[in-house]
């Protein structure tokens, strides 16, 4: 639990990377959530939020985008409170109502996530009120071009989601599907230094207030991307398979070489940025450097996370 320089009523649940970060937003008599984690961690997402809301009605769930590690517990969390009033960013709204889990991006990068109801969505140059005050809803496209990013004025707190990381920022998925977003991830950077936050609160990672030293080395890692959209791509596919190992823990090597190798998503940025390489060998290599790295550990044919 992080709480270094937080308003009052603002709770960060720092989790691992597997779940996105929770945020707890405290009012008079009620609560609010900010992000779900993943679905494997549900049940620990559910204990710890509703530690934090001591009592409190769980009101108003939002999700800042739709990625499974983002809203994997949406289900589990309105199984619990049957009352729960959830917010999605309006991109894939029908995506959601239809439970199209192609359109989601879920059955693409071979993760999963229950399905889920939503009862409005957030509409960016709005505001919601979450916990004791108003947050305005700001469109943040790049990482996800139907992300949202929250600020509230008064405290100058920014809920930046994968915009923007005390390190970086996440990946920039439709990069690897062919569309320009490297700029956007620029301009919704731009946007957060207009707000000029106090304080970030980050999807992944814990609270910060150098957000000048953040927005410069997002700045600097964008412009490596950009100049070699191949590294970005690379570090993409080895997130993926990471986040996988995260999940599994340990898997015999075999069987991870069969999942990558039928994975939508790790499919398409081989064909586009690794032809050259036969399939399985660039997964090969891919997990040689993240052993490397001390990201995995190898014995007796096994993967283990490390």
């Amino acid at each position: 639990m992080s709480a270094v320089g937080l308003p009052p009523g603002v709770v960060l649940l720092e989790r691992g990377w597997l779940s996105s970060n929770n945020i707890v937003l405290l009012g008079n008599g009620e609560a609010a959530v900010v992000d779900s984690g993943y679905w494997t961690h549900a049940a620990q997402t559910i204990d710890l939020v509703e530690r934090v809301a001591q009592g409190r009605a769980m009101t108003t769930l939002v999700n800042t985008h739709l990625h499974s590690d983002h809203c994997g517990g949406n289900a589990a969390l309105q199984a619990a409170h049957p009352a729960l009033r959830t917010l999605i960013p309006p991109g894939q709204a029908a995506a959601v109502r239809d439970w199209d889990p192609v359109a989601l991006s879920h059955e693409p990068t071979g993760q999963a996530c229950p399905a889920f109801r939503f009862d409005d969505v957030l509409v960016p140059g709005t505001a919601v009120r979450l916990g004791a005050a108003d947050w305005e809803v700001h469109a943040a496209p790049g990482h996800d071009p139907h992300s949202v990013i929250l600020f509230e004025p008064a405290s100058r707190t920014a809920i930046s989601a994968d915009a923007l990381w005390e390190n970086g920022f996440g990946i920039v998925f439709p990069e690897l599907e062919g569309e320009r977003a490297f700029e956007e991830v620029s301009a919704t950077l731009d946007l957060i230094e207009r707000l000029s936050p106090r304080l970030v609160l980050p999807g992944h990672g814990r609270a910060f207030t150098g957000v000048a030293e953040a927005l410069a080395r997002a700045r600097s890692r964008l412009a490596a991307y950009v100049a070699d959209p191949r590294r970005h791509a690379a570090h993409a596919a080895k997130v993926l398979l990471k986040f996988k190992l995260l999940e599994l823990q340990q898997v015999r090597r075999a069987d991870f070489l069969t999942w990558a190798e039928n994975a939508a998503y790790l499919r398409l940025v081989h064909e586009r940025f690794a032809s050259g390489m036969p399939l399985a060998e660039w997964v090969d290599a891919l997990l040689r450097d993240l052993a490397a790295s001390g990201a995995l550990r190898e014995e007796n044919g096994a993967l283990t996370n490390a």
